[in-house]
């Protein structure tokens, strides 16, 4: 398939399953497709009548009642591809140029779409197939779709849960073109109608709708062979000489009874052409470069999904690229003043936003610093509590030793008085209790505390006992600067 650069596709994912879908007139077939290395298994299978219409019930009405037709059919693959009913489609045949170039196809399919699609090709979204006769010649196949259709389609699956990856015509699964000189041409009995294919040059030539071809009468379709070749006749004579003397077989798919048939009837008109009429009922070996489950009935849902699987491109990509509301709004105000006017607000903006960025990176950056300032002002808390608590242990002025060398010597060297037990509180009050051999050996050594000048307001507190052993209490204060009387 060959679009023009405005409709360049998506590269679609590479999947290891995919649920083919076909939709015709009420009728939704499906088929679930596992891949492993080179083999093609079929995990679920369906086939159910709609009973609200895709294109004008509520999405989420018609996603439900999908959803619960897969859920009955066990179905759980959300991956899709979806071959489209074929009356949704408008097709137009043009010659291309010999003389345009590559770069400037795009361009001409599109002029060529504008000229010859009856409708405005805004609505549409257009897929074009090129095939190449003798020579340097070229034909295109356009092929354009309502974008309401496939909107709502889309919105629909999506309503089932389902993730569609690619929407394309079941008809051209069924009959891929394939590069080489030989034509085919290809028809599929459907659930409401007949549609026609041509393939040849590597491209589809001709794709078309038979109307009045299936009827329903009395409750059971009635297949009019005559018309179909009619029809065929119509068609073969529209294509270029070179086309149509490429043509050499036909190949019928669809149910057994009205294929077999259309195909015997067929057979019967075109032999005196040259033309060769053929039943597809089965795969043949090799069909997409993947081994199929033997005895697979043909069907455009199996085709679809094993094509998919095997990395082949659809003959027509009907689905459009999803657009995002950004990319929608940049098309819209792409020229003119009003761009003008966003780039200079942009860039107002983006000014403004940097320049609050980089405020915000400074207050980070301080944030920052506090956070590791606060770190280390908690390591001092902890340390400074720790010197408060063990500060009188690492003293290196040994007040107390201070006081004991004051006091021992206000003590006589000979054991006159004796102390027995001294008291130091909080480095400050002395409280000190001995025995002395006699009252006046005791007021001696008072007196002599007394002037040491470290030793302030000292007091007899009791004395029991006579001569030689008198029992005392004193208390004293103690001033390591020494200022104070006494």
């Amino acid at each position: 398939m060959t679009a023009s650069p405005k409709r360049s596709l998506f590269k679609r994912p590479r999947l290891s399953s995919v649920l083919g879908l076909t939709l015709d007139g009420s009728r939704l077939e499906g088929v679930v497709l596992q891949r492993a290395g080179s083999v093609l298994a079929v995990r679920a299978s369906f086939s159910v009548l709609l009973s609200l219409d895709p294109l004008t019930a509520a999405p989420e009405l018609v996603g439900q009642e999908l959803r619960n037709h897969l859920e009955a059919a066990g179905v759980r693959e959300r991956h899709c591809i979806l071959g489209l009913p074929l009356k949704w489609a408008l097709t137009t045949a043009l010659e291309v140029p010999a003389a345009a170039a590559e770069s400037d196809l795009g361009g001409f399919l599109d002029l060529e779409a504008e000229r010859t699609f009856p409708c405005d090709v805004a609505t549409l979204f257009v897929a074009t197939s090129l095939s190449r006769g003798a020579g340097a010649d070229r034909h295109a196949l356009m092929v354009g779709v309502p974008r309401t259709q496939l909107t709502a389609i889309d919105t629909v699956l999506r309503a089932a849960r389902l993730k569609p990856v690619s929407f394309s015509v079941g008809i051209s699964g069924l009959q891929p073109p394939v590069e080489g000189a030989e034509g085919v041409l290809a028809l599929a009995v459907g659930e409401t109608n007949v549609a026609l294919q041509i393939t040849s040059g590597g491209g589809v030539a001709a794709l078309r709708m038979l109307e009045g071809a299936l009827e329903v009468e009395g409750g059971q379709r009635v297949l009019h062979a005559d018309q179909v070749a009619r029809e065929i006749r119509i068609t073969l004579s529209q294509l270029p000489a070179v086309t149509r003397e490429t043509i050499r077989r036909v190949r019928v798919f669809g149910p057994r009874d009205l294929s077999q048939q259309l195909a015997d009837e067929l057979d019967l008109r075109f032999e005196a052409l040259g033309l060769s009429v053929e039943r597809v009922e089965r795969y043949s070996a090799g069909e997409f470069g993947l081994s199929v489950p033997p005895d697979t009935a043909v069907s455009p849902a199996f085709s679809l999904a094993a094509g998919c699987l095997a990395g082949r491109a659809p003959a027509f990509e009907l689905m459009p690229p999803r657009v995002s509301a950004f990319q929608q709004m940049a098309a819209r105000y792409s020229s003119g003043k009003t761009r003008h006017t966003l780039i200079a607000v942009g860039s107002a903006a983006a000014l403004v936003g940097a320049l609050f960025f980089y405020q915000q990176v400074r207050l980070w950056g301080a944030e920052g610093d506090i956070a590791k300032l606060g770190k280390t002002v908690k390591d001092l808390n902890d340390l400074q509590g720790q010197i408060r608590q063990y500060r009188d242990w690492y003293d290196t002025t040994f007040a107390a030793m201070s006081v004991l060398k004051a006091m021992s010597l206000g003590f006589p060297e000979n054991p006159e008085v004796t102390a027995k037990t001294v008291e130091i509180r909080d480095l400050h009050t002395v409280v000190c209790t001995g025995t002395a051999r006699s009252q006046q050996a005791l007021l001696d050594t008072v007196r002599r505390l007394r002037d040491t000048k470290e030793i302030q307001d000292v007091s007899v507190i009791s004395t029991r006992g006579q001569a030689p052993s008198v029992q005392f209490t004193f208390t004293f204060n103690w001033n390591e600067g020494g200022s104070g009387a006494n």
